[in-house]
């Protein structure tokens, strides 16, 4: 480790709680002795022994159970093929299971076992657990007890979770019972005692729901317990006071609150009754999600995300659109704004908690905009989590809609989950008039290059257009640039005061007035259509080289249709 590298893990450890250390050392610690001593340890996680295990209600259906089409079928599955995150791979026969040169987060998927829905929804039970048996028996001898990537507790939680609503249509009765419902006290076992509380954040929440999952479904009433207190204690963490998930990403907004659905409405058809705190915690994440949601029901995906389908969406049930023009949602830093036919979506707010930046973006004070509900300006996205170019890319500030000096980053992302030195915002305002929003907002993650820079921005939007003001004080010379994600089919033609720029949502002319003079250019940029998937898309991009103070005004005003030139 090179002493830069050495650097920023010590800048990125000052934000740990020595908590998180000492877990961290002590989950290291056991999945050392499980390699080494495998037999032994398996003795000593035994889990509850499934004598007294009386399955889920059968009026309880997860959500992982809707939209089967999601997951791959009976026809897939029975021919050895596996589809999940949109890559198809060959399992072979007997099917394999480590996948060594896949991606780790689709071998993570593959050991989730949630594709198996798929094989639940079909109308040939017995061919579908046929399959789900061989498949099952295969995965059992494969993957060595507390072993690889199927035994790290992130997703032993969600095969657990899994195998206990598949339970019921593709194992009980038949001969698989026994050592299913062994495998799942194995699962209890190892779970309890590798709970992540060194990560926090939604693998913690993964944790505690498989347990209460597993407690319920094994008639283990003092895990059960357990799992629901912990799960509370972790609510007055994890959800903010404005219903937002704490990691600020939407994507995992959607996943916890999923969470918390499942096992509040397990509980009830199990004729228990929910937790006010989970109770509690599940409308005020509706009522955000109805917040941030695009007027065509989109998922915005802002830092670590990806497409959540419109079916689960739904499901979820977000709360109404909220009336009016401007709506803060103060504790996780997002202002959304509405006049005539635009919408404005800022962040304001802290790129992620001080001790899980896993999911955090270069991206303070950036914003999505959208005009007659088609999107004009947006994030870039997320198609991989593996440490490397496109990773560094999709987490940089470059890859936001937002100013970037010298080059560096306005969060110190590194690796693919860490930060060290972060932005801190401060001075957020956010006020309405008879004429439109204004929104505005400051932040020092530039504290570190020579000068102390600070970027002010300011957001004024009306019925006619959308301006916004960037403002760079400190001292000395610094390279500035401010750059715009254009939506993917956009088309940019650069003219004497700034462009004329086609999508989607209409025609659109931006104006630039900069001090000093700038230079605007018409870049390559890239957005994330899904996993390891991703579309080349125009990044209009102004660049200033000069001392400070820098100012730079964009105006982006819609061109309407009656007085727009034949092409």
């Amino acid at each position: 480790m090179t002493g830069e590298e050495l650097a920023l893990l010590g800048r990125t450890a000052a934000h740990l709680q020595p908590a998180q250390v000492a877990h961290r050392a002590r989950l290291r610690t056991q999945r050392a002795a499980l390699s080494r001593w495998p037999r032994l340890a398996q003795r000593l996680l035994a889990g509850a022994a499934p004598a007294a295990a009386s399955g889920w209600p059968t009026a309880f259906t997860p959500l992982d159970a809707l939209a089967p089409q999601r997951w791959p079928g009976l026809a897939e599955l029975d021919s050895g093929t596996m589809r999940l995150l949109g890559t198809s791979r060959t399992l072979g026969e007997p099917a394999g299971w480590q996948h060594a040169d896949a991606p780790q987060l689709w071998r993570f998927h593959l050991h989730y076992w949630d594709w198996a829905w798929g094989l639940a929804a079909e109308t040939d039970r017995g061919a579908a657990r046929a399959v789900f048996a061989r498949l099952w028996r295969s995965w059992q001898t494969s993957c060595d007890f507390g072993r690889g990537d199927a035994w790290l507790p992130y997703p032993a939680a969600l095969r657990a979770w899994s195998w206990c609503g598949l339970y019921r249509d593709l194992v009980a009765g038949s001969d698989l019972e026994p050592a299913f419902l062994r495998e799942l006290g194995a699962h209890a076992g190892f779970l309890r005692r590798h709970l992540e509380t060194d990560v926090g954040g939604n693998h913690l929440i993964k944790d505690l729901k498989a347990l209460a999952g597993l407690g319920l479904f094994l008639g283990e009433e003092r895990m059960l317990a357990r799992a629901l207190h912990r799960l509370d204690d972790q609510l007055v963490v994890q959800v903010l006071a404005d219903g937002g998930h704490y990691e600020r990403a939407p994507a995992y907004h959607c996943q916890v609150l999923a969470d918390l659905i499942d096992v509040a409405e397990l509980l009830s058809r199990a004729g228990r009754t929910p937790s006010p705190d989970v109770v509690r915690a599940i409308e005020h994440m509706r009522g955000w999600l109805g917040a941030v949601l695009t007027l065509d029901g989109e998922l915005p995906l802002l830092n670590d995300g990806y497409p959540v389908p419109h079916a689960v969406i739904a499901a979820l049930r977000p709360g109404p659109r909220p009336g009016g023009p401007l709506v803060s949602l103060a504790d996780s830093g997002l202002v959304r704004a509405t006049a005539g036919k635009w919408h404005l979506l800022a962040d304001v707010g802290a790129p992620c908690p001080d001790e899980l930046p896993a999911h955090a973006h270069a991206d303070t004070l950036g914003c999505l905009l959208f005009a007659d509900g088609a999107p004009l300006l947006v994030d870039t996205g997320t198609s991989t989590y593996a440490a490397g170019p496109v990773r560094r890319y999709e987490r940089s500030t470059a890859a936001h809609n937002t100013v970037e000096l010298d080059g560096v980053d306005s969060t110190e992302v590194w690796g693919a989950f860490r930060a060290g030195r972060r932005a801190r915002v401060r001075d957020v305002t956010a006020d309405c008039d008879a004429d439109g929003v204004t929104v505005a907002a400051e932040h020092d993650g530039y504290r570190r290059l020579p000068g102390r820079p600070v970027h002010r921005r300011l957001w004024r939007l009306t019925g006619a257009d959308l301006r916004v003001d960037d403002e760079i004080t400190g001292r000395g010379r610094h390279a500035v640039a401010v750059r715009w994600h254009l939506a993917p089919g956009s088309l940019v033609r650069l003219r004497q005061d700034g462009a004329l720029v086609e999508t989607a949502a209409g025609e659109f002319t931006v104006q630039l007035s900069t001090s000093p003079a700038s230079r605007l250019d018409v870049e390559a940029g890239m957005v994330a259509m899904g996993f390891q998937r991703t579309t080349v898309a125009p990044v209009l991009t102004c660049r200033i080289d000069a001392p400070l103070p820098v100012r730079i005004s964009t105006c982006w005003r819609r061109i309407p249709a009656e007085t727009r030139r034949p092409a």
